[in-house]
């Protein structure tokens, strides 16, 4: 015996909704709730399409109220028809709001109209649902607001696409907002991870050289190898760095150049030489060195140095000199000193190789670098 014989009669549901009471809306919702969701008033499948047709021509007849107890109560339900789910999830968003976030019926083609025609609210509701594919996540960012893509980003179940993560990444650098949920991503590539590097917080900064490790034997150092040819061609164009890489290249052909030359160039206040000669022996472009020595906590200077091989005591005499150089001299020791010495300790050798040759390879980022002065 079905449950429409067991005294739901379908007349019955279709007088309810036409009753203006309130009486008779709650006995409606009563009704249909305990039509799709109790053991005792199962629907076997003629009933249930009995039922979604029903409340589909019924649905938009009867108060708001009443149909945000319907979504509420059948929001996970897997009984509910394609059309049902669809008007539900295109309402006013305390009415859609448990459907989008919560029924697992909507189709993405569905997810994707929503996106497109309705709220930032149905939008928000939409990037924290589970398993969100990669298609609706691409529609998310483009028609979503800051609100929405952060929730997105922070959806671990979330699929974004290479596309998508890497103009996220671009994003992060003016919207400080998307920055830790990018790197708490399992999927972020450590590639695009060291190039947030460069803008992000000095905590983030620790956190991406700590936690993306990469394989070095997956780097291709073909393209490597072409990235620094581009990049010195281009420097090539600066008389002053023109001579002072054409003598440390002499000098690396003779096997002459290492870090002592670079800290009796810094010592001699000669700072172009020392710059060229660290970007030499790092592979680096001199824009990257230079940004190196400019920054006041010297942690991308650490990386670098990490990457080279520098010991704990070479690394401070390097970045005391620069603080000299940055200072006219007049630089002490301080609890920064300690704070960066902390840190050349945590890092990694390896991490620190991966994000200098991920740093050497992003030509493309490298062009984009602000263009640092000749001298300090």
């Amino acid at each position: 015996m079905g449950a429409l014989d067991k005294g739901y009669k379908a007349d019955e549901l279709i007088r309810l909704a036409a009753d203006k009471s309130v009486s008779a809306r709650n006995e409606l919702v009563e009704n249909i709730t305990d039509l799709f969701l109790t053991p005792g008033g199962r629907l076997n499948e003629h009933e249930r399409a009995l039922m979604n047709d029903i409340l589909s021509k019924l649905i938009l007849n009867v108060e708001q109220h009443i149909r945000r107890e319907l979504a509420r109560r059948l929001a996970d339900s897997m009984d509910l028809s394609g059309e049902l789910v669809g008007m539900l999830a295109n309402d006013k968003i305390e009415i859609a709001r448990p459907v989008l976030e919560k029924n697992k019926l909507l189709q993405d083609a569905q997810l994707i109209e929503v996106i497109r025609n309705r709220t930032d609210a149905h939008r928000l509701a939409i990037a924290i649902r589970e398993d969100v594919s990669a298609e609706v996540s691409d529609e998310l960012i483009e028609h979503g607001s800051e609100d929405v893509v952060e929730a997105l980003i922070n959806n671990s179940s979330a699929e974004i696409s290479e596309a998508s993560m890497e103009y996220l990444v671009a994003e992060s650098k003016s919207l400080d907002r998307f920055q830790e949920p990018l790197l708490s991503r399992q999927d972020l590539p450590p590639g695009l991870a060291f190039r947030m590097y460069w803008w992000v917080s000095a905590a983030l900064r620790r956190r991406i050289i700590k936690e993306f490790e990469v394989d070095e034997t997956l780097l291709d150092d073909a393209i490597e190898m072409a990235t620094k040819h581009s990049i010195q061609q281009a420097e090539e164009e600066d008389s002053v760095m023109d001579k002072a890489l054409k003598l440390v290249r002499k000098l690396d052909d003779e096997n002459k150049l290492n870090t002592t030359f670079v800290l009796q160039a810094l010592r001699q206040e000669k700072v172009n030489l020392a710059v060229a000669g660290l970007s030499q022996i790092a592979g680096l472009s001199v824009k990257i060195v230079w940004r190196a020595f400019r920054e006041r906590t010297g942690e991308s200077l650490a990386v670098i140095a990490k990457s080279i091989g520098l010991s704990k005591e070479e690394f401070t005499s390097l970045f005391l000199l620069v603080m000299q150089t940055r200072s006219g001299g007049k630089a002490r020791a301080t609890s920064l000193l300690k704070s960066i010495l902390t840190m050349y300790n945590d890092i990694k050798a390896a991490n620190a190789r991966a994000a200098v040759r991920h740093w050497q390879r992003d030509l493309g980022y490298q062009d984009a670098l602000t263009d640092m002065k000749e001298a300090i």
